[in-house]
């Protein structure tokens, strides 16, 4: 007996669902493709302006993120947010936590790229919109907060960051049940505020509370869990644990290259760390590897003039300095240090540092 065919948007569903399971089975090109083309469907069957289409781009960007393909990713964020921005205030909750989630998701891309100026409206705009769909004291506020906060840090303003996570914490401890989840990613970043600050025994704690909320929500082998397993270890190792912070890294690194591969983000920021915690106990030629390997990596996810390439270029100097190729170091260095200076703020920790080790090389040879 024949069945009638689906209609385009029946079959984008379907597409939707199957991307779903492909994504939690870690087959991330197909679920790129079965997105792209549920997309394509739904726009033919609804016009470009579709919430529907929006909320699948949504989906179609975090796939590119999650594969580290931040301009694809970028462009679909930014069309997705171009339909929900262009809905304007609403009543109906989903369709504002989508318009909410693309500008958000959007700003995020946006600042992972490097551009810090261009992301600053954009959570503001966020913020702005959350509070007034669902109150100053909403989860959606929080999460607003969290990501400015995260801006803060990331061009050092570490007390507004700071004062951006506190509240937002305050926000969800107060609600009647706070995810696991978004507790733990504030947890994870007041740990990482103090990390940046080089407070590295004042991070610890938080860092810790992160591991246990995400594992107890997620389970220990999940790239989430890693994540915060990696920032703790980074706190560790600020204190001279470098045993510990090695274990702590190991873990996560092999979540990591079992969840993405070996040209990920995550990857490359994990093997940055365990360079350093390799330096830390003397394994001066490990930890060299290591910085190359991290920098590869860095290189062809963000090209060569980033802040986060900068920084495993910067920390590569200072080993290449210390086994006497001056030369070498220098070059790093002050690649380094133009990156900086161009997205981050001129009392950044990463500028200061960076220049000091250029007018250093620069004066003496050393």
């Amino acid at each position: 007996m024949s069945t009638e065919p689906l209609d385009p948007v029946e079959r984008a569903c379907l597409l939707q669902e199957r991307a779903v399971e492909a994504l939690a089975e870690g087959r991330q090109a197909e679920a790129e493709r079965l997105l792209g083309e549920a997309a394509a469907l739904v726009e033919r069957a609804e016009g470009p302006d579709s919430p529907d289409l929006a909320a699948l781009l949504d989906d179609l960007g975090r796939v590119l993120e999650y594969r580290c393909d931040y301009a694809g990713a970028e462009d679909c964020f930014h069309r997705a947010a171009a339909i929900a921005g262009s809905i304007g205030p609403i009543d109906d909750e989903d369709l504002e936590r989508l318009a909410i989630d693309s500008l958000s998701s959007l700003a995020r891309v946006v600042r992972q790229q490097g551009r810090c100026a261009e992301a600053e409206p954009l959570v503001r705009h966020v913020l702005d919109r959350a509070e007034a769909a669902f109150g100053p004291d909403s989860a959606e506020a929080a999460g607003a907060l969290n990501d400015l906060g995260v801006l803060g840090k990331f061009t050092g303003r570490f007390e507004e960051a700071e004062a951006c996570y506190h509240r937002a914490l305050r926000i969800l401890e107060a609600l009647d049940d706070p995810a696991d989840e978004a507790l733990a990613t504030l947890y994870h970043n007041l740990g990482g505020l103090e990390h940046a600050r080089g407070r590295f025994a004042e991070g610890e704690p938080p860092a810790r509370r992160s591991v246990e909320l995400r594992e107890r929500a997620l389970g220990p082998d999940h790239p989430d869990v890693a994540a915060d397993v990696g920032a703790l270890a980074a706190l560790v190792d600020g204190q001279g644990r470098h045993d510990e912070a090695e274990a702590l890294y190991e873990r996560a690194l092999s979540v990591f290259r079992r969840a993405y591969g070996d040209a990920h983000y995550e990857v490359a920021v994990t093997l940055h760390n365990l360079a350093a915690a390799r330096e830390g106990r003397g394994d001066l030629a490990g930890a060299e590897r290591l910085y190359r390997e991290a920098l590869a990596a860095k290189e062809i996810i963000f090209g060569a003039d980033n802040a986060d390439v900068a920084l495993t270029a910067n920390n590569l100097a200072a080993l290449c300095a210390d086994l006497g190729r001056e030369t070498e170091a220098l070059a790093l260095a002050s690649r380094a240090l133009e990156a900086f200076e161009a997205e981050l703020e001129p009392d950044h920790p990463h500028v200061v540092v960076c220049r000091v080790t250029v007018e250093a090389l620069e004066r003496t040879g050393r």
